[in-house]
């Protein structure tokens, strides 16, 4: 799909027009004044949808009027979302050009138009013999090119990332993770379980050792000229998650290879990043590996040491990602940046808390924390801060270990966060918990089941305005 801007876009002979009204008022258009609100009353509520025919009035064949509600209540999210309904009414009438009129709207709309135009495009059918044809090639919008241009560019690494985890298992490998990484033309670092055992990382290997496919540690870094601010960002790698010898229901199995949706929100930046050249060094960087319950499983009671020289007992082989993060936080604190923001599939009691609507977070500084938050919410992704108080720690202490990997069930993802904030040291930290978000078993809102890309908007912009 190409999305192109137009300075007239009523004048063009295009399957449909899609023109926008606010609840209660009327458009720029007699046909829609006369038809959709005089003869049938269409009110304009928000998402509703009007179609009507031209029979050769206008250069264009349809008009479908999009309802964007009360004038007062929309912003650039809602408005994301009307379009990407709006694409999608198009598509199920098989249109092939589109041009869309807004009027009224008091925001530049040209980026979240752009992003909404390809969420709505979206569909994962790279295995699928027979293909639906029904995908609209060009569409025409009067708006800022330079929005349009930013719009494509996260809308591209987030069918990136969506695309990677919606992949099976069989294909998203922690070897292919590693070249997908080696492909972004960034100064990347591979390290294998020797050289990972060689730097101390004894948590994440592991957790690796009962799978035949071999565990990856990517190190992506795109470097400018004297740089603001210096950012790791981590994304967990659990390319398959059986559980380990704690082995999962099998239905719990069914959709695991979405547990790397951190790792694949953080390919996603990483691919896109130097088309931004932001002024702010970035290290991208994923601890890649399945948990499996091969020969060389590790077990229930194994005692690990991480590469900080903290000892951690395995109370459960299923609370594995945080044994990743835990080396991976340690190697993103040696590396001289300012801040490091860690996103995971981490925790179930994360999406009892939070469900699918929100991703939950809490660090080490609060005006990070803060700031992630505020930028995620400007680009729809929601954020709550979960409370990281010391009492959460208490269930993890261990008898013959500095800590134990799992706790009590209440509060677990608190207790998690707390678990991670000891391998963090001499950094402001940020930890995002996206196990209800990454991956949805029903359309929700804008997305289709199965990945969203989750993070990639929030991590992008969070870097851009740096």
């Amino acid at each position: 799909m190409e999305i192109k801007v137009a300075e007239n876009v009523k004048s063009l002979n295009t399957d449909i027009l899609v023109i926008s009204m606010f609840e209660g008022e009327q458009t720029s258009s007699d046909l829609v004044n006369e038809y959709a609100i005089g003869q049938d009353n269409f009110k304009g509520k928000f998402s509703e949808t009007y179609l009507l025919q031209t029979y050769g009035k206008e250069p264009y064949k349809k008009i479908l009027v999009l309802g964007l509600g009360k004038k007062e209540e929309l912003c650039p999210n809602k408005f994301r979302e009307a379009v990407v309904k709006a694409v999608k009414k198009c598509m199920q009438m098989e249109a092939k050009t589109v041009s869309f009129a807004f009027e009224g709207i008091e925001f530049d709309y040209a980026e979240q138009f752009t992003i909404g135009a390809f969420i709505a495009d979206y569909r994962f059918d790279k295995y699928k013999s027979e293909k639906k044809d029904n995908k609209i090639t060009k569409i025409y919008i009067q708006a800022s090119e330079d929005g349009v241009k930013k719009g494509e560019k996260i809308a591209a690494a987030m069918t990136f990332a969506r695309n990677l985890a919606n992949e099976p298992a069989q294909f998203a490998t922690p070897t292919e993770l590693a070249n997908i990484a080696t492909d972004f033309n960034l100064e990347t670092k591979i390290y294998d379980a020797e050289e990972c055992e060689k730097m101390g990382m004894g948590a994440f290997v592991a957790v690796a050792r009962g799978s035949a496919k071999p565990p990856k540690f990517i190190h992506m870094k795109y470097t400018c000229d004297n740089p603001k601010k210096r950012i790791a960002i981590i994304g967990k790698g659990l390319c398959f998650d059986s559980g380990g010898l704690d082995l999962k229901p099998a239905s719990s199995m069914l959709t695991m290879r979405d547990d790397m949706s951190g790792a694949a929100a953080v390919l996603g930046v990483m691919s896109i990043i130097k088309e931004f050249s932001p002024q702010v060094e970035v290290h991208g960087i994923i601890a890649a590996c399945e948990n499996m319950p091969g020969c060389d499983a590790y077990k229930p009671g194994d005692i690990l040491t991480a590469k900080n020289g903290k000892t951690i007992e395995v109370d459960n082989t299923d609370a594995e990602g945080r044994l990743t993060l835990a080396d991976a936080l340690c190697y993103a604190c040696e590396l001289g940046v300012d801040e490091v923001i860690d996103i995971a599939t981490l925790t179930g009691a994360c999406m009892v808390a939070l469900g699918s609507n929100a991703a939950g977070i809490m660090g080490n500084n609060e005006e990070l924390v803060h700031n992630l938050i505020e930028t995620g919410k400007r680009n729809g992704e929601k954020m709550w801060q979960l409370p990281m108080w010391d009492e959460y720690f208490d269930s993890l202490k261990s008898e013959i270990a500095d800590m134990k990997n799992t706790g009590s069930r209440w509060g677990g993802a608190s207790a998690a966060g707390k678990f991670l904030e000891k391998f963090v040291k001499d950094v402001k930290w940020a930890h995002i918990d996206i196990a209800g978000v990454a991956f949805l078993e029903k359309p929700q809102k804008e997305f289709i089941s199965g990945a969203t890309g989750a993070g990639v908007r929030t991590l992008l912009n969070y870097i851009l305005e740096q």
